[in-house]
């Protein structure tokens, strides 16, 4: 099937910041239909080439066409209110100019956002700035949107919401975010700027990371042709890949054993006697809430936020809270760590808690201090992890700092540089709960990466606010789902599974709408049952055999890593090359069966309640 013609397009098209060359001779179109992603690194120009596409950055060489009369929309990360009294003036600046008498139009979008038109832009929370943007994105009736972040402080619901509005959108649509699941849900292409070029893949981002792996595969097989030093980033880049996978897996592995036992207390540790938390509190009792209750006074009456809701949760459990803006999740999370009292029933809480607070305002960081003094403010060079001294500038590797950081002030930091540090600061205070209120905002996909890496080695408790619902599935053992009508129901697993337990719901709104509640009522347990004696049989098998297929991988590896190796006998480094790409193949197939047995069998066994 041919391609769309396209609305927009680049050719050849370079961009230089201070003498350094930020991407190079890039190709790229989009036409009607389209829906793509476009990804890269943190720094990597992703939002400046979509500026070169909407006019607002000029590029330095190649050219920039767009089809006469076609209306192009573009969604900045961060919308600018300057000189705007009202929404309305600010999404009615949407319009093109022969159509700015078009009220109406601007009203039914208004609407459609859910935000009244009167209000100062200046008093919008973070979700209605994004929804005012995306209304004036959309009441220009566009052509093609390219859009920057555009799940940014949007709760679930109105994400959810917003799905369904792109599906549905016939136009060109090019997307940035770090939002994994909206990016798997809606892209049909991907469209990778990585070392100042572009690649393209006619797949979704779900399969990204697996063409990426054989992108860096390929890279590092060519790169055995060239210098030492490329040989060496790109085993690094490799081995990068290849080790965030393996522990993954291990992961993977220890977070669904979580969730089942997580679901049988869910089940049955409601009824369980406070003997049990007492003789737990010690250490291993984190919360104990029983029969909780809370509303509050508004002008329209009394809001229930939290009607007769109870849950244990014990050392190293890993809880999720979702629900609309405004359905209280904050609420529940004060009220659960004991910094409000409720209304109705009790919280205890275990003894010799130390709690760290990640919070959506995130704290500020001094400009003019240094790396260096922000992780180590009482001097030294010496940052406590987990019990353990480390050294501050390994530490610093660990959340992707070059050591030649160390003592460049805040002020010199990207914006994804900081929320980094402001990560690696939280990691190096001693706690064992750790609070973090939707800590995935304005993150960059490497950040993002990050964070679940230093949160799947985290030994503690930890209660997250999130609206990101990979990010969610990859984590926590349980989810607390707030509906808005006050009920509050705990779910084992993550987002997916919550989805899956709870009845069918009203379809997804903008979260100032009022969408109907849930129905609260857990689906009927399946049968248990076992699997069959072949299928456990290959489950008991295979992970001694991806163990053995890690070590073949090793060894070729280090085969491979060898510079002379395709100088010296060529047929010996494209017999070791494709060993090593068959190995990788059958591992990955393996890892793959593996979770597809252990899935069935927790179902089989009714682990998911």
């Amino acid at each position: 099937m041919a391609p769309p013609a396209p609305i927009v397009a680049l050719q050849g098209v370079s961009v230089t910041f201070g003498g350094r060359p930020l991407f190079e001779g890039i190709d790229l179109a989009v036409g009607r239909g389209d829906k793509a992603c476009l990804v890269g690194r943190n720094g990597s120009g992703k939002s400046t080439l979509m500026k070169v596409l909407a006019g607002m950055v000029h590029a330095d060489a190649g050219t920039v066409f767009v089809q006469p009369g076609s209306r192009v929309a573009y969604l900045p990360q961060e919308p600018d209110f300057t000189g705007f009294a009202s929404v309305h003036d600010y999404v009615a600046a949407g319009l093109p100019t022969p159509e700015q008498d078009e009220a109406h139009r601007v009203d039914a979008v208004l609407d459609h956002v859910q935000l009244a038109g009167h209000l100062d832009p200046a008093t919008l929370s973070g979700g209605e700035a994004r929804r005012a943007a995306l209304g004036r994105t959309l009441v220009g009736e566009p052509d093609v949107m390219l859009l920057d972040e555009p799940t940014n402080h949007l709760d679930l619901p109105t994400i959810e919401w917003l799905e369904e509005e792109l599906q549905a959108f016939r136009g060109g649509l090019l997307l940035i975010s770090h939002d994994r699941a909206f990016l798997s849900h809606l892209s049909k292409r991907t469209l990778w700027l990585d070392r100042g070029g572009i690649r393209l893949s006619e797949k979704g981002f779900a399969q990204f990371e697996e063409w990426q792996a054989e992108v860096f595969e390929a890279d590092e097989a060519a790169a055995h042709k060239l210098d030492r030093k490329i040989v060496t980033e790109m085993k690094w880049l490799r081995e990068g890949i290849s080790a965030r996978r393996t522990r993954n897996m291990g992961r993977v592995r220890a977070l669904m054993q979580l969730r089942t036992d997580r679901a049988e207390r869910i089940k049955g540790g409601q009824q369980a006697k406070l003997a049990i938390a007492e003789a737990e509190r010690g250490g291993r009792m984190v919360i104990e809430a029983e029969h909780v209750a809370k509303a509050f006074e508004t002008s329209e009456g009394p809001k229930v936020v939290v009607k007769d809701f109870s849950t244990r949760i014990l050392r190293g459990d890993r809880v999720g809270v979702i629900g609309p803006n405004g359905a209280g999740k904050s609420t529940l999370l004060k009220i659960l760590t004991g910094q409000l009292e409720p209304d109705g029933g009790t919280v205890k809480l275990g003894t010799n808690l130390e709690t760290a607070y990640f919070d959506q305002r995130r704290e500020g960081l001094d400009p003019e201090e240094t790396i260096r003094h922000v992780l180590c403010p009482f001097g030294g060079d010496k940052v406590m992890v987990n019990g353990q001294p480390r050294h501050v500038a390994g530490y610093m590797k660990d959340f992707l700092f070059d050591t030649r950081q160390l003592d460049s002030p805040v002020k010199s930091l990207s914006g994804g540089e900081r929320n980094r540090l402001l990560l690696a600061r939280l990691f190096a205070r001693p706690s064992n709960m750790m609070i973090l209120d939707e800590p995935t905002n304005d993150l960059d996909m490497d950040t993002l990466d990050l964070l679940e890496d230093v949160l799947g080695d985290y030994q503690g408790t930890l209660l997250l606010v999130s609206h990101d619902r990979d990010f969610l599935d990859r984590l926590v053992t349980s989810t607390i789902a707030l509906e808005g009508d006050g009920s509050v129901v705990e779910y084992a697993g993550g987002y997916s599974d919550y989805l899956v337990q709870r009845q069918p719901a009203a379809k997804a709104a903008p979260a100032a709408a009022k969408p109907k509640p849930a129905e609260t009522t857990p689906a009927a347990p399946k049968p248990r049952g076992k699997l069959s004696y072949k299928d456990q049989r290959e489950l008991d098998e295979l992970p001694g055999r991806m163990d053995k297929l890690g070590a073949e991988i090793a060894k070729l590896e280090a085969a491979m890593a060898d510079p002379d190796l395709f100088t010296r006998d060529p047929a010996k480094f494209q017999k070791t090359s494709d060993a090593l790409h068959t190995r990788q193949t059958e591992l990955a197939t393996a890892e793959d069966r593996w979770l597809e047995l252990e899935a069935l069998r927790e179902e089989l066994e009714g682990g998911r309640g």
